[in-house]
């Protein structure tokens, strides 16, 4: 069996670590005869090497990028609730299925500013369980921030703020989403291990990664697209934080890292610019972004997988392990044992190539044409696309609960609460608090959980008005 990988999610306070079922050849790729190559010319494409010089960092160049990018990123202090094993080192970083023991964590991450509106990007997991947010800018300056909506399995999340007067607030720009290659040049902007104002540089590695996001509550896993490959410094801090070319434009949102020891090794990941551009601006607007969904499990066809599944050598594409019965892949007569080797007129070879595809061409509603090699012959089969199951009308993540009519943030819910118990007598000191969306009689509620003093509330909250609806001490 393959080693396990770990990657490592910052924030100064908690580590957050997601283990691979892959081995190291899931990112780096193995040589096998360089002496061969290296007894042959090598050719260099005189233009392609102007252009890379072009780009090249200098001194001047790196200076003034901090000076003009380091005003519109942020520090991002978090206060929390989240369950033992979440706060630990072997928790899924994304908060589904774990047991809801309550722990009180602080933490802190980066951000930077998304648009005029007081909208700031960072991760799900920096704000994840969110009590209090404390929202730090590059004058000293701070001001209170609450959670718009998130998105776990994009890791991102929208901080909404009222700028302290005085503060200059500057949009960073999203750079265009075809304009990486590796070798380019990239900064990193953040607070690695709380240390605000910090930038490192690098090249990208490696464009087109893709990463397990989190396990919903269907049971069901799936994959973040496109993501970018860099060897830039990013530690425990940085999460959040925004990865720019040297126009000082957003190109990806630095989230991970590939380490045994916590800190960087060289392999840092961002989320890629195609991802922020489409989901930031539905969790603004809509509260939530819908996913293209197959309803397939499959892996990359490699010498091992076509050995195990008697596949002819060479094989290029997409193996499909197992099928939704009632997804759209399912009842379009996809099977398990399927090789899928395109999509529309999309030729896929690799697992990526068909997430990406997924995610940058289609939408739920859409019928795509899968190209299937099945019994040694190609036939085609026409899906029409659905939304990921679970996601509903909104997927407004920490923020709104699962419920597209909540009106009323956690934040917002955990404050009326302990507000509620002290006034009431009830409870003269709250030592972790927890929230969770439910219904009451089909009304949009938050469940309030407080805890303190050998004493647990519980406490009802209206969704839509804050109203405190029951409120009861043990």
């Amino acid at each position: 069996m393959k080693n396990r990988k770990n990657i490592a999610y910052g924030t100064a306070v908690l580590v957050l670590a997601l283990g691979f079922g892959a081995g190291a050849s899931h990112w780096v790729q193995s040589g096998t005869s360089f002496a061969a190559d290296l007894k042959q010319p090598i050719f260099i494409d005189q233009q392609a090497a102007a252009d890379v010089a072009e780009i090249q960092p200098t001194q001047q160049l790196l200076a003034d990028l901090y000076d003009q990018v380091a005003p519109s990123v942020v520090n991002i202090h978090v206060k929390a609730t989240r369950s033992a094993a979440e706060s630990g080192n072997d928790q899924n970083p994304f908060g589904f299925g774990l047991p809801q023991q309550d722990v009180p964590v602080e933490g802190e991450g980066s951000g930077w500013i998304f648009d005029n509106d007081g909208h700031i990007v960072t991760n799900n997991h920096v704000v994840d369980g969110a009590t209090e947010i404390t929202v730090y800018f590059s004058d000293g300056k701070w001001a209170d921030g609450e959670v718009v909506a998130t998105d776990p399995q994009a890791d991102l999340a929208v901080v909404k703020v009222t700028p302290p007067d005085g503060v200059a607030w500057q949009p960073l720009t999203l750079a265009q989403s075809n304009s990486l290659r590796v070798g380019f040049s990239v900064v990193a902007l953040g607070s690695p291990f709380g240390l605000q104002e910090t930038m490192t540089a690098g090249v990208v590695s490696a464009l087109g990664r893709s990463v397990p996001t989190d396990s919903s509550s269907t049971g069901s896993s799936y994959s973040l697209p496109d993501v970018i490959q860099t060897d830039t410094a990013i530690n425990p801090g940085n999460s959040g934080g925004p990865l720019l070319n040297l126009n000082g434009e957003v190109v990806g949102v630095n989230f991970a890292i590939n380490t045994t020891s916590g800190s960087n090794s060289g392999v840092g990941f961002a989320i890629p610019v195609s991802v922020v551009e489409k989901i930031v601006p539905a969790l603004i607007a809509d509260g939530g972004y819908h996913y293209s969904y197959l309803g397939i499990a499959g892996a990359t066809i490699n010498a091992q997988v076509a050995e195990e599944n008697n596949l002819d050598e060479n094989t290029l594409g997409v193996y499909v392990a197992d099928v939704v019965a009632d997804g759209p892949a399912g009842q379009a007569g996809v099977k398990a044992g399927d090789t899928v080797v395109g999509i529309n007129d999309q030729q896929i070879t690799h697992f990526e190539d068909l997430i990406s595809y997924l995610f940058n061409n289609t939408k739920p509603g859409d019928t795509a044409t899968l190209h299937i090699l099945r019994g040694g012959s190609e036939t085609v089969v026409d899906v029409t696309i659905a939304a990921r199951p679970g996601q509903g009308a909104s997927q407004a993540g920490q923020s709104r609960g699962n419920n597209e009519e909540m009106q009323v943030t956690i934040s917002e819910a955990i404050k009326t609460a302990t507000t509620a118990v002290r006034d009431a007598g009830l409870m003269d000191q709250v030592e972790s608090a927890s929230a969770k969306a439910s219904t009451v009689e089909g009304q949009a509620v938050w469940i309030v959980t407080l805890t303190g003093a050998d004493q647990t509330a519980t406490v009802t909250v209206d969704g839509n008005t804050g109203e405190v609806l029951d409120l009861n001490v043990q």
